[in-house]
């Protein structure tokens, strides 16, 4: 028992921690980041397969953690569905580096390793490089922006020809009124 106690450690601790050559973006404020932000781009995850339309909206937590609510649209389901977390910094807030959890008490890492000088795109990963998200503050990015952050993510190792670049056609401003997002469950999230 003591044994697996033990791995259960290090392997929940192995997943808040940061991919080799990765720094997290310091002078982050995080009062900035706060608000919805657009997928551009991400390496292939079970969690959001048939998903367009995807987006992230982060707001404050009365317990002074973050909400993250994803939310993307299911084009063989016709609807939208939605998935809600919570994250915690884990060093300090001024530092690009928090741990996520979107199931009870198991976390994962959302390292923040390039952000614009305005807030208006972000480089994520988590604890290894198969995890990796392009945000934009908008539904579409700059050409030549977008290629220099592939150049970067590149240079840093990641499987750039891997990349999924997310459809952000349709309507961005709201869900239909008489469409409530289905709220993932865990089971759904894993596979």
């Amino acid at each position: 028992m003591r044994y697996f106690l033990i791995l259960l450690f290090l392997f929940l601790t192995g997943c808040t921690g940061i991919p080799k050559g990765i720094e997290p973006v310091q002078n982050f404020d995080y009062q900035r980041y706060l608000g919805k932000w657009y997928e551009i781009a991400r390496l292939d995850h079970s969690f959001e397969r048939g998903l367009q339309r995807i987006s992230a909206e982060y707001a404050l937590r009365d317990d002074g953690g973050i909400k993250v609510i994803n939310r993307g649209f299911n084009t063989a389901k016709n609807k939208w569905e939605e998935a809600e977390g919570k994250a915690y910094f884990v060093e300090d807030s001024k530092q690009g580096y928090l741990k996520v959890s979107f199931f009870g008490p198991f976390y994962g890492s959302y390292v923040i390793f390039d952000l614009g000088k305005n807030y208006e795109y972000s480089l994520i990963t988590s604890h290894k490089k198969s995890f990796l998200w392009l945000l934009s503050r908008t539904p579409t990015i700059d050409e030549a922006v977008k290629k220099q952050l592939l150049a970067k993510m590149d240079s840093l190792g990641f499987k750039t020809q891997d990349l999924i670049f997310v459809d952000q056609s349709g309507e961005q401003s709201a869900l239909p009124l008489a469409q409530e997002p289905e709220v993932r469950s865990n089971q759904e999230l894993s596979q």
